[in-house]
């Protein structure tokens, strides 16, 4: 059934591939991975309407590939320690000492957290990615996003109300 569906629609799947990513050239590799993703669920006859599922799973497909286009062009290279790095590198804060000071013990705080948790922080506020997007580049649940979010805020404002 996968395989019929597929090459009955390809072309079209290439087709709506290339109206939603930058890189065309893409389209026929999202395709194929539409294909994949469709031949790894273990029972795709319980799918009731298996043109639609072909599409959700092109539009989250696109979704996704968006997501790294975005990144791609902001410049950011999400592979590296990024977060910490911009952590060490201090702004210029044009002789407001007590910013800088501010700053330095904001770093300090949030070198108190684990590395999930002040990565996510630092990626929602920093770089102002969504938790969704987030979530992907962590590889953990929206949800477990916001909670790492959450976690890492409590423990910056307790500790920057101690510190002050």
């Amino acid at each position: 059934m996968v395989e019929r569906l597929f090459a009955e629609h390809r072309g079209a799947l290439q087709a709506f591939f290339r109206r939603r990513i930058r890189t065309k050239s893409d389209a026929p590799d999202l395709a194929q991975e539409v294909y994949l993703r469709m031949l790894r669920i273990s029972d795709p006859e319980a799918i009731r309407n298996p043109l639609h599922y072909l599409y959700t799973v092109a539009n989250n497909l696109a979704k996704e590939q968006a997501i790294i286009e975005r990144r791609q062009a902001s410049g950011i290279d999400f592979n590296e320690p990024a977060v910490d790095e911009q952590l060490r590198t201090l702004p210029a804060f044009d002789g407001d000492l007590d910013a800088a000071q501010r700053f330095v013990r904001l770093r300090v705080v949030l070198n108190q957290l684990s590395p999930r948790c002040r990565a996510a922080v630092a990626l929602r506020f920093m770089h102002g990615l969504t938790y969704r997007e987030i979530a992907l580049q962590l590889g953990v649940s929206p949800r477990m996003t916001k909670r790492y979010v959450a976690q890492g805020l409590r423990h910056c404002r307790h500790r920057m109300t101690r510190l002050d």
